[in-house]
């Protein structure tokens, strides 16, 4: 895998005059010259811009210590990941599966060349650290696709040092406005290139704010959509949480869906929702594994030493497998393959043109907290029922379905939030607390399967299963916990959705 780095930078408006004087700049005991540098890139995106309309940079850069391939992410204003990799004739194919989601089956081609006089200067410390790196460059620009112009400027460029203290692009930047330097108008070289070697382009009008009760389900609906997207490069590189936050946009949909039948036609979201659920069923292959492994490895530590009989964590390791160092090739294969790129054409075309029926134009007041409310009655009919039975199978079951109609309510709420406020607010409070809740039961439930298993294995190995046993009766304390603690978790959820 490539290597990754945060970049923290500002750019600035240069003239004639060049860098003023740094050497005033508040913890700076010197500003050493690097010399210039002559830089050669190319930057690739699809014919239509994709990656342009999502702030994301793709180019293959000679000269310069860092010459190779860079991608670069934005994360905030004057804030980007860039992940770097060697330099080769064609686009490596790390970085390509990092693009996937926006280009899809589209193939990215040289739209822009910047060549580029830079000259260097380090901003060092009293210790000789770096502090940051700033930089004039002499830049001209040539359009290789979507037009033939070409354009030149000069301008700023600081950057911090890996690790360093934002506060120091503060002061540079005092320093800076005080000669009379302004910050940049656009937010990186290829905008302004882009923006300055080819005909305007008409400028999309802004979206409004949502009216009708079809405008809140789809800005919902394309919120999961982005996130979708836009997680596809972190679960690819394995970054923490991305692939349970995935997986939670893909039922944000599903649920939206079928919350909202009355808004969109189920004709064509139902198969939609199939595949969002196919999605989150290969999502789920390792993450539920791993997630159980840390809780039964967790519960193992508390374990006094003396009664750990036998090589319990060893077994549990080896049950939950060997992680590799990022994403699995299995998962990575259903990110490229063309059943998922697939899918996300489809949400795309349900954005630009939505299925809307009736209700869709009708008052949100009036729409959304009926779909709310028809879904808490469904969790109130299985969360009664589960008080109903006796402990065992049943109510776990009961339980679990009682918490899937939980996540339900609570995404129908929260998309009903920028038009209900403080009532629906306080649902989805109510419903997040409720489904941790039956949550912890259901990992519970399954954490006692896999111990039965691990139990049957290790006896047939001829091994004690003391400690499974132990481990099993903590996990039905647990449970049992839990199920003492429902009915005022429900009472709580009952009382929101009366003033929805």
């Amino acid at each position: 895998m490539a290597d990754t780095k945060r970049e923290i930078e500002r750019k600035y408006e240069s003239d004639e005059s060049g860098l003023p004087d740094l050497t005033g700049v508040a913890g700076v005991a010197a500003v050493i010259d690097k010399g210039v540098a002559h830089l050669d890139a190319t930057y690739y995106d699809t014919e239509d811009g994709r990656l342009a309309a999502s702030s994301i940079t793709l180019r293959r850069r000679t000269g310069g210590s860092d010459a190779g391939w860079h991608l670069k992410f934005p994360v905030a204003e004057g804030v980007r990941d860039e992940i770097q990799a060697p330099l080769s004739d064609t686009l490596p194919p790390d970085l390509a599966g990092l693009v996937r989601s926006r280009i899809r089956t589209s193939e990215p081609v040289p739209v822009v060349r910047l060549r580029s006089d830079r000259d260097v200067r380090h901003l060092v410390d009293a210790d000789g650290r770096l502090l940051a790196e700033v930089a004039v460059d002499a830049v001209q620009a040539q359009r290789l696709a979507g037009g033939d112009g070409s354009a030149q400027w000069t301008e700023i460029e600081v950057e911090l040092a890996d690790g360093g203290d934002p506060a120091v692009l503060d002061k540079v930047e005092k320093r800076l406005r005080k000669a009379g330097v302004r910050p940049s108008k656009s937010a990186s070289k290829l905008a302004r290139a882009l923006a300055e070697t080819a005909p305007p382009t008409p400028v999309p009008p802004p979206v409004e704010d949502p009216v009708t009760a079809g405008d809140h389900v789809l800005a919902y609906v394309r919120a999961q959509r982005d996130a979708i997207v836009e997680l596809d490069p972190a679960v690819r590189q394995d970054a923490e949480d991305s692939v349970h936050s995935m997986r939670v946009a893909t039922r944000r949909m599903r649920s939206t869906f079928k919350s909202f039948g009355k808004v969109l036609d189920r004709e064509v979201t139902d198969p939609i929702s199939d595949e969002l659920k196919w999605l989150a069923g290969q999502l789920g292959v390792d993450r539920d594994r791993e997630v159980l492994h840390a809780r039964l490895s967790a519960a193992l530590d508390e374990v006094p030493r003396d009664l750990v009989s036998g090589p319990v964590g060893e077994r549990l390791d080896t049950w939950a497998g060997d992680r590799p160092g990022g994403a699995s090739a299995r998962l990575i294969g259903v990110l490229d393959s063309r059943r998922y790129l697939a899918l996300l054409d489809t949400l795309d075309g349900v954005l630009v043109d939505p299925p809307l029926l009736k209700a869709a134009g009708k008052d949100p007041g009036e729409v959304l907290p009926k779909a709310v409310r028809k879904g808490f009655e469904k969790v109130s009919a299985l969360v009664e029922q589960a008080l109903e039975l006796a402990p065992g199978t049943d109510r776990d079951i009961a339980i679990h379905e009682a918490r899937k109609k939980t996540k339900r309510t609570r995404y129908a709420a929260e998309a009903a939030v920028p038009a209900l406020d403080k009532p629906a607010k306080g649902l989805v409070k109510s419903m997040k607390a409720l489904q941790n809740l039956l949550g912890e039961h259901q990992d519970s439930v399954m954490a006692r399967h896999t111990l039965r298993e691990l139990s049957a294995v290790a006896h047939a190995a001829g091994e004690s299963a003391f400690t499974y046993g132990l481990l099993y009766g903590r996990e039905e304390q647990r449970a049992a916990a839990v199920e003492a603690e429902l009915p005022g978790f429900w009472d709580v959820a009952k009382d929101a959705t009366d003033v929805l």
